[in-house]
């Protein structure tokens, strides 16, 4: 990070954004920060459906806010130590699909494949849209993606 972070809410967007330190992983940062997002995932999973849509609605707009200001801190568009938007993008494919262990992993290739090749509209997402917002919400184009994907499926398997 390129300016230091004096302020508590400047501290708190950096470890939001961050997933908690998964941004920091040397190895695949964007993978790690969607696994935490199978934590997060796993901790709304017994929820009602109201619940877990109203805990990602707040995950999306606070990664929106964090994901600003670690991107004015850094002075970068999309600063590839961000990962909320993997963890988020993560957490709404899984809880999207059956909570089987083999669905969830499913949910998870398939959302980092599409966060990876960013079909559009993903890419004139991540290309268009600016600062917090786009950071969030190309992941959240490539989350449905997978949905549209994977739930179909489900669907057609469980019968």
């Amino acid at each position: 990070m390129s300016r230091l972070v004096h302020k508590p809410s400047q501290r708190l967007g950096h470890v939001l954004a961050l997933s908690f330190g998964a941004g920091l992983s040397p190895v695949w940062p964007g993978t790690v920060g969607a696994a935490v997002g199978l934590v997060m995932a796993a901790g709304l999973a017994p929820f009602s459906a109201a619940i877990q849509l109203a805990g990602l609605a707040l995950l999306l707009l606070v990664g929106i806010w964090a994901s600003g200001v670690v991107a004015d801190a850094t002075g970068t568009d999309d600063p590839q130590i961000v990962v909320i938007d993997e963890s988020f993008g993560a957490a709404a494919v899984v809880l999207a699909l059956p909570a089987e262990p083999l669905w969830w992993i499913a949910g998870f290739v398939a959302f980092r494949a599409f966060d990876i090749l960013k079909p559009f509209p993903v890419n004139w997402v991540q290309d268009h849209v600016k600062g917090g917002a786009g950071i969030m919400l190309d992941d959240a184009a490539a989350a449905l993606y997978a949905i549209l994907v994977l739930c179909p499926l489900a669907w057609l398997l469980a019968g």
